[in-house]
């Protein structure tokens, strides 16, 4: 837990199947492609680090972790616009990377649209690095968006 600058605190739990219908508002209401309910229910029935973040027991975000081969993978991240601004995306992706180097990660990865300003930024400053490119990647109103593929090294000294 960490508190933001309106003295809020966020708290994050393991997601349930009982959760998905506020994951799901939430995911509609913010992606204009989001992830089907399928989608999370699949994640949720696998290995995969799927979990939400709360204030004063109401969801405002979710986020998905695949970790294998000491590889991880940033799935999705979503705080709710209402809550975004507030550090709550940042607390969040810095619990999200503790979970990646609890599981023994030597890295993690993502895809984010170089439409994304905002997660760019932030992604930046915790020291992600464009590795790559995917052409065509996400839908997109105009057809497809390309993926910036972003990585970070994670330090294993403290395990």
């Amino acid at each position: 837990m960490a508190a933001n600058p309106e003295n809020a605190v966020v708290q994050f739990r393991p997601m349930q199947v009982e959760d998905l219908d506020s994951v799901m508002v939430n995911e509609h209401r913010e992606y204009s492609f989001p992830w089907t309910r399928g989608i999370f229910v699949d994640c949720l029935s696998s290995t995969h680090e799927c979990w939400i973040a709360c204030l004063s027991e109401v969801i405002i975000g979710h986020s998905l972790l695949s970790v294998a081969v000491r590889e991880a993978h940033l799935l999705n991240v979503c705080i709710c616009r209402s809550e975004q601004k507030k550090g709550y995306g940042r607390e969040f992706l810095l619990h999200m990377i503790d979970r990646a180097v609890e599981r023994k990660a030597k890295v993690i990865f993502l895809e984010v649209r170089p439409s994304n300003d905002v997660a760019l930024r932030l992604y930046d400053s915790l020291g992600f690095n464009e590795i790559g490119r995917r052409k065509n990647y996400y839908p997109s109103h105009n057809g497809h968006e390309d993926a910036q593929v972003l990585a970070l090294q994670l330090d294993l000294s403290s395990l």
